[in-house]
């Protein structure tokens, strides 16, 4: 699973001329699914966007996570989750891009859905795009502030 974070201080998805879901200040976050994720990569995921710690305290510093800016006022802080598959384009051979490693849509759309309900279950506030919809997702960068996550990369933390 790979997730593309960016910190906005605003964001929107329009599908055919409609705005189809907007957030003020929080985090837009493209998704890519593979065909092997599942729950495990969906939780380590969740559990880490939720905690980074990325967003500015009281003296401007990155050190205040998600879940911390929430905890003092739950509708100052929204995410948007946008499924994309192109996260897992292979531009290793030729000119375009293969797409093998991306799961199949019947596979990608529920592990999506259940991404954003693991992020809800956090108390976060989350809009979507609309899966498969060719979508205008503008948004304005706030820092700017851009993160690549991929479950690959990460290790489940220790319990206990």
């Amino acid at each position: 699973m790979r997730v593309c974070l960016q910190r906005v201080s605003r964001a929107s998805v329009t599908v055919e001329s409609a705005i189809v879901d907007a957030i003020g200040a929080g985090y837009v976050l493209l998704v890519g699914i593979s065909p092997e994720d599942g729950h495990e990569e969906i939780d380590l995921l969740a559990g880490k966007i939720a905690n980074l710690r990325i967003l500015d305290d009281a003296d401007g510093m990155m050190n205040r996570s998600a879940l911390e800016y929430i905890a003092d006022d739950p509708t100052s802080f929204s995410m948007l989750v946008v499924s994309q598959f192109t996260l897992y384009a292979d531009t290793r051979k030729g000119r375009r891009p293969s797409w093998a490693h991306a799961a199949p849509p019947q596979v990608a759309e529920p592990m999506v859905a259940l991404f954003v309900d693991a992020l809800r279950s956090f108390g976060f506030q989350v809009g979507t795009g609309v899966f498969g919809a060719e979508m205008a997702v503008e948004l304005v960068n706030d820092g700017p502030v851009t993160i690549w996550l991929d479950s690959d990369d990460l290790q489940a933390p220790r319990r206990g």
